[in-house]
């Protein structure tokens, strides 16, 4: 499978600290920059190389994805043996999400200075 249209490149990744292999990699970048694209309205996809920004913004949206992908023990009985699950829902998810991507491409543009985050309005 070819990712080579990839805003942090594995290499990069690792070079950051990160832990996963590879594959996991790919496929949470793959998430990743697809938030990234929904709220930058495509204007990212075609660049020739981002910009660190983005690259550290791609970086913290796989740590907090693989983490939230991680099920946490919320509960635990010992006398029927029963344990539960719990995690953060999927609002919950998406805000925290939209917080990573506007905490690190608030005040980013492009060339002709239209900024990442632009939706129309102004």
């Amino acid at each position: 499978m070819e990712f080579g249209t990839q805003y942090l490149t594995y290499a990069e990744y690792k070079s950051l600290g990160g832990k996963l292999d590879e594959v996991s990699f790919n496929m949470l970048e793959l998430r990743a920059r697809r938030k990234i694209d929904e709220r930058t309205l495509g204007r990212l996809k075609n660049l020739p190389s981002q910009i660190i920004e983005v690259k550290t913004c791609i970086f913290k949206l796989i740590d907090v994805m693989n983490s939230a992908s991680s099920k946490n023990i919320s509960s635990e009985s010992t006398d029927g043996y029963s344990v539960s699950y719990g995690g953060s829902s999927t609002a919950e998810q998406i805000k925290q999400y939209d917080d990573i991507i506007r905490d690190y491409l608030v005040s980013c543009q492009l060339d002709d200075e239209t900024p990442y985050l632009y939706c129309g309005v102004g």
